[in-house]
């Protein structure tokens, strides 16, 4: 469990990521796609290899599942 706020940088991953929003809301900008909105009880899974950025503006409470090993900027920004 963390806390989004602000604005994240761009980044990908060699695995997909799942985020979970537990209170408050973010947005998820992901690159050649619709941006999606989160807010509570929401489940998104950004696909390996998507560009994306989390934004928060106002502290939203989420929950990743990814593997343990994932960095948090990605494997490439």
């Amino acid at each position: 469990m963390g806390t989004l706020h602000g604005e994240f940088p761009c980044h990908d991953h060699d695995e997909d990521e799942l985020f979970l929003c537990w209170d408050g809301t973010f947005r998820i900008e992901l690159e050649g796609r619709d941006t999606v909105t989160m807010s509570a009880d929401d489940v998104y899974v950004v696909p390996r290899g998507v560009r994306h950025r989390p934004v928060a503006d106002e502290p939203a409470h989420v929950l990743l599942v990814e593997p343990t090993e994932t960095e948090q900027y990605g494997n490439r920004q």
